[in-house]
């Protein structure tokens, strides 16, 4: 099978990502493939949930679950030399991956990293590192994490699920940073009261899943293309953009049916190739 090419990858992304850190103006962002995500400001780095491995198609190779990628493989983990922080929004394999992490781990000795915080035990242990080291948030919650604002909203997938303390399992973040606010959903559905939470923010990009949700993909479900553009108008973001497509041949979605539900509602939007760069 002919894999969906990147826009750019490898030594060829990373020379993009080393020649835009000094700029000034605005901030960048690239798509990394299903919802990760590295945001530079100021010449720090922010990533978000990067799955950079193909542990899912090995782990799942013989069952009735197959994981077969559809897509490029965008960066190998270890040559992101320059991340200042790192999001896993839930404990999802592709959320919170040891063959990307760990490469990423090891070569930003200063990296902090920032997770929901009933997922604390969870983390360390998939990890094998120490249980203090993590910035954890409940939703409602905001921490400061070098020049990056963070506050945690609920996420639901596909409930919203808080452990026995009320602390939120999955979670979304928005980040706010110089004059700019940005909202990364991890995984969600729809769910009462979160436009009221997001819409104060005044985003200026909200990432937004496109997958859908699909019992017999037997796989926790995420916004649908319409219902994301539909909350992207809603919350008066400046631009949306899709994530959590093109990957796994069993959960994806065309971002064409997004595109036409978007321009349909007039939803501002971009829909980024793998590897390219969305400069704000």
């Amino acid at each position: 099978m002919t894999l969906i090419p990147a826009f750019q990858k490898d030594n060829e992304l990373l020379e993009e990502i080393n020649a835009t850190k000094t700029q000034r103006d605005g901030f960048r962002v690239w798509w990394l493939g299903q919802s990760g995500f590295l945001v530079q400001y100021q010449e720090k780095h922010l990533l978000f949930d990067p799955y950079l491995s193909d542990s899912l198609t090995d782990k799942y190779a013989q069952t009735d679950k197959p994981h077969t990628r559809i897509s490029e493989r965008v960066i190998a983990p270890e040559l992101l030399t320059m991340i200042d922080v790192v999001t896993s929004s839930h404990n999802h394999t592709d959320h919170l991956d040891t063959q990307t992490l760990w490469p990423i781990m090891a070569n930003n000795p200063n990296l902090t990293m920032v997770i929901a915080e009933a997922n604390r035990d969870f983390v360390a242990k998939r990890l094998n590192y120490p249980i203090n080291w993590p910035i954890g948030l409940n939703d409602g919650e905001t921490v400061g994490v070098h020049s990056f604002k963070f506050t945690g909203i609920p996420a639901a997938h596909n409930t919203i699920e808080r452990d026995e303390q009320g602390r939120c399992r999955f979670m979304g973040f928005v980040v706010q940073f110089g004059d700019y606010s940005i909202y990364h959903s991890g995984d969600t559905l729809l769910f009462d009261g979160l436009v009221d939470l997001l819409k104060p923010f005044d985003l200026d990009i909200a990432f937004l899943p496109i997958n859908g949700n699909k019992p017999e993909r037997k796989v926790a479900g995420n916004l649908n293309p319409q219902e994301a553009a539909w909350l992207g108008k809603t919350i008066g973001a400046k631009i949306t953009v899709p994530h959590h497509y093109d990957l796994f041949a069993f959960n994806t979605e065309n971002v064409q049916q997004f595109i036409d539900h978007a321009e349909s509602h007039q939803t501002p939007y971009c829909a980024l190739k793998l590897g390219e760069c969305l400069h704000f």
